[in-house]
């Protein structure tokens, strides 16, 4: 029992013969922790469910007979130290091939041999050193995302209101100790209110980072949160000490602010790391919930996830396919931009492959169905996604070994320290102590590289630059390469009339009248071009599959379309489209020609002045995309760019940004489809455009706002800046450091003039770092 309260009130139970109720109460609603108690046989048959095969369908892969890989979700991480202790745990399990953990979204690759383990085992091991995983569903995955955020903000509301009132008690005692005028008994009551209202901080949102330090110590490894528990703990209960005995000195103020700061830069990266994580649950929901089923009964409307190879399914215009599969009735245009980025649907027939949470335009089809759940086109674009962001770059694995040295620094520099003074002088030692954590205390050090970034962040998003990322303006600072996508990137993004060519007596603004009036009835991106252009109305009009639009305008009949469509109609032979790059609609009637349309998708007109100023800053351009018409060739010639990949998939994109990074380039990666997501994660930094899709943005590491790409160029300007500022703060910081931790350490700093010395420390910091929000000089010109 929890308590002497709880015992009592079960022997009374048990004595009143109540003790059946909890025997067939149903399990769902029983405590979690009278689970963990009671109950450790339910958990192991619990997980015995996921061995199988019918319930890993959904979330688990077959790599080869024996071997699996699963994708999972791990709960309880707080640090870079719980990823260390959970990838090296789990690859010294026997059976297991590869274990992965990404720190960004609290995802797991494992990868094991079936004949050797199973998926349960793995699973019970991870319950066995403190976390719990689960399948990676997207649904499950909100629930916990929400139920995360809930509790962050609770505790960040109560961390925040206690300091708030216990820094109003503090500054007044602080000015009557300066001034003596304070009488000692409203200083004790000050004092009793301070522990009072720091007691909910201290106890409740703290908990987090005792819970971590008390997982840390018992697995043997060392986090950050094992010196942040001891110096809150310490600073607390030497407080609560100073406040009885009306001696010493009173830190609840040290504990509040601590305790508030930590838990704001862990509820932003809690919000990086969630808004990271719904990118592959709404990548996944790109599929449809249900499907048409063709039975030998005919249609039956069935849930998608039932579906299973070898299913036939119709797939109505407007649409969206429910699986990967081979269409093998009919045929239409499917629009595939929410995977290849491209504007222009793509005409499919009997025998071409489809892919699941694409669009089907035009003609109802049917599909057999090819693969499904874990095996589908998107999951493994979601794959490519966790794999991608679970790569640490080098300097992450370097920061990752340095904390771990820190931690093990601060705890023996208080761990000596506590030691020669209760030798020397017992009665200091605990204050001395307390100095020397409140002076190593990395305030200044940890503020040092967020409050730069910060401001410089906020002076970019003034620009129309927002920055999701904080490690975003250290790598542009660094960049050697910077690689971009083409259509909607380097060009709007869509169709427009670049030419008309008259082939008789009407003018271009009647040809263009008529014309409009004909694609007005389509909703094909080409049909887009012609809307600002309607003014007056057709009727009869007809579609005819990746060939054009006929019907009436005015009593006469008129086609536009592929050169032999238009032609059959006007009763002569097809001409050659002109010379010039872009796709060529020849419009006529029943009698002649009347004209060419020549549409195109325009070069922005900013983009040659920012490739010639990244040039100047040193960058080099590259640009990859899965255009595989001369039209890309055409964008780089006009923009100057020597390096151009056209026709990438893209697991092509993420391999080729993989191959410059292993030569030693730093990339930054611009693009704005689906199909750029794994290299947009795949990239040491990453860039969407504002008219980007919706995964896209969340997946980049920053959104040009503006859609203006001269701010890429103001970009590494200020990044630059702030790399500089970053090297002076942290100079500053380690100074201090070094000045000020011999002083507390010999006694010569009380631990109210520490807190001073970290507070302006911390300011001087701050201070150097608003230098960054003067915006930069304009470069519109």
């Amino acid at each position: 029992m929890c308590c002497p309260g709880c015992q009592a009130v079960a022997e009374t139970i048990v004595a009143g013969g109540l003790d059946n109720f909890y025997r067939h109460r149903d399990t769902q609603n029983a405590n979690n922790s009278l689970i963990r108690n009671n109950s450790s046989e339910q958990r192991k048959l619990e997980l015995a469910l996921f061995d199988d095969p019918s319930v890993q369908s959904s979330f688990v892969k077959t790599l080869d007979e024996q071997q699996r890989e699963a994708l999972l979700v791990i709960e309880g991480i707080t640090c870079a130290a719980c990823i260390w202790l959970l990838e090296h745990h789990l690859r010294k399990q026997p059976g297991v091939i590869s274990a992965s953990v990404n720190m960004t979204t609290h995802r797991a690759r494992l990868c094991w041999d079936e004949s050797q383990t199973h998926l349960s085992t793995l699973l019970g091991e991870v319950d066995h050193i403190g976390y719990q995983a689960h399948p990676y569903q997207p649904n499950r995955e909100e629930q916990l995302l929400e139920q995360e955020r809930k509790r962050a903000v609770r505790r960040l509301g109560v961390a925040g209101v206690g300091m708030a009132q216990v820094m109003m008690l503090a500054a007044a005692m602080y000015a009557g100790d300066m001034s003596g005028s304070m009488e000692t008994y409203i200083t004790q009551f000050m004092r009793w209110a301070s522990l009072i209202l720091a007691t909910p901080v201290a106890i409740y949102s703290a908990r987090p980072f005792y819970n971590a330090a008390w997982r840390d110590l018992k697995t043997g490894s060392l986090g950050m949160d094992v010196p942040v528990s001891l110096a809150i703990l310490l600073a607390f209960g030497a407080s609560i000490w100073a406040t009885v005995t009306g001696t010493g000195e009173i830190y609840f103020d040290s504990v509040t602010m601590f305790t508030f700061f930590l838990l704001i830069g862990r509820y932003m990266e809690m919000a990086a790391r969630h808004r990271t994580g719904r990118a592959g649950n709404a990548l996944l929901n790109l599929l449809p919930t249900s499907a048409v089923r063709l039975d030998e009964d005919g249609e039956t409307l069935v849930p998608a996830n039932l579906l299973k190879p070898g299913d036939r399914v119709l797939v109505k215009a407007g649409h969206t396919l429910p699986a990967d599969g081979i269409i093998v009735a009919g045929h239409s245009s499917i629009d595939e931009s929410a995977l290849t980025g491209e504007y222009l649907p793509q005409t499919k027939s009997d025998g071409d492959i489809v892919i699941g949470g694409t669009l089907n335009v035009e003609h109802p089809i049917e599909v057999e169905v090819t693969e499904t759940g874990s095996d589908s086109r998107l999951s493994t674009i979601v794959r490519m996604l966790d794999q991608a962001q679970a790569e640490k770059p080098a300097v992450a694995r370097t920061a990752d070994t340095a904390a771990r040295y820190f931690v093990a620094a601060t705890l023996i520099t208080a761990a000596v320290v506590a030691c020669y003074w209760w030798l020397t002088a017992p009665e200091d030692a605990l204050w001395i102590t307390l100095s020397v954590l409140v002076v190593t205390c990395p305030c200044a050090l940890s503020l040092a590289t967020p409050t730069a970034l910060t401001a410089a962040t906020g002076t970019l998003r003034q620009e129309g630059l927002l920055i999701s990322r904080g490690h975003v303006l250290e790598s542009f600072a660094t960049a050697t390469h910077i690689v971009f996508d083409k259509t909607g990137t380097l060009t709007e993004g869509n169709l427009q009339i670049a030419e008309i060519l008259p082939l008789g007596d009407l003018d271009t603004q009647r040809i263009l009248s008529l014309a409009a009036a004909l694609e007005s009835h389509s909703e094909h991106p080409i049909a887009h071009a012609f809307t600002p252009h309607v003014a007056i109305r057709a009727r009869e009009v007809e579609v005819s599959v990746s060939q054009g639009l006929s019907g009436k305008v005015e009593g006469r009949r008129y086609r536009i379309g592929k050169p032999g469509f238009v032609a059959a109609l006007a009763g002569c032979e097809a001409p050659t489209p002109p010379v010039g790059n872009g796709l060529w609609l020849l419009f006529g009637d029943e009698q002649r020609l009347l004209g060419w349309f020549r549409l195109d998708d325009q070069v922005r007109p900013e983009a040659a002045s920012t490739l010639a100023q990244l040039k100047q800053l040193g960058l080099t351009p590259l640009m990859l995309t899965g255009d595989n018409s001369p039209a890309a060739q055409k964008v780089a010639a006009s923009l100057q760019i020597e390096g151009v990949s056209s026709g990438m998939s893209p697991e092509q994109k993420l391999a080729h940004l993989n191959q410059l990074a292993a030569g030693g380039a730093k990339v930054i990666m611009v693009g704005d489809g689906i199909n750029d997501i794994p290299a947009l994660a795949g990239a040491q930094t990453s860039v969407a455009m504002a008219g980007a899709t919706d995964l896209a943005k969340t997946n980049a590491d920053a959104v040009l706002l503006a859609n203006d790409l001269r701010r890429l160029a103001d970009a590494i300007r200020i990044a630059r800046k702030t790399r500089a500022i970053i090297h002076e703060n942290l100079g500053w910081a380690l100074l201090y450091n070094a000045l000020a931790l011999p002083l507390a350490a010999s006694g010569h700093i009380p631990p109210y003039m520490a807190a001073i010395g970290m507070s302006l420390s911390s300011l001087v910091v701050v201070g150097n770092a608003l230098r960054l929000s003067r915006r930069p000089p304009s470069t519109d010109s």
